[in-house]
């Protein structure tokens, strides 16, 4: 009959501090000051201890955080429409008739609806587009 092993005591785990995110995680890096980044995610909390006891920094989760807190966005916007399509190239050619068109590409990154006004201004090699204030939205609005 084989006899049962003895259970060995299980030690304590270390106690787990929490990630610290947001402005709390931009001030915290600030204060370490001249710690390397490995030290700083490792007492923001971003860091795990293996069953060997060794402590592992998780540097891509720190880094990530730390993006997200200083409010950087790194994935650009989606299309607006879901559909694809070519993307905005930032460059348009005069046509054959004289006339420059911006395309809906660009007024919708802008927030335009049909019938906004500008107001153009010709420089030495540029031309300046003024959005004016429109009289008869507010005249209606005043009416109402």
């Amino acid at each position: 009959m084989a006899r049962p092993k003895k259970s060995e005591p299980k030690k304590p785990e270390p106690e787990k501090i929490e990630p610290i995110t947001g402005e709390e995680l931009t001030q915290k890096v600030k204060e370490l000051g001249n710690l390397s980044k490995e030290e700083k995610a490792k007492a923001c909390g971003y860091y795990t201890v293996t069953k060997n006891e060794i402590e592992r920094v998780n540097m891509m989760q720190f880094l990530n955080a730390l993006i997200d807190a200083e409010g950087i966005e790194l994935d650009g916007k989606a299309s607006t429409n879901g559909r694809g399509g070519r993307s905005a190239s930032y460059r348009v050619t005069v046509q054959s008739s004289g006339n420059l068109l911006v395309g809906s590409a660009y007024t919708k990154q802008l927030g335009l609806n049909p019938g906004d006004e500008f107001e153009i201004t010709l420089g030495r090699k540029h031309i300046y587009l003024k959005r004016t204030e429109q009289k008869s939205d507010q005249a209606t609005d005043e009416a109402a």
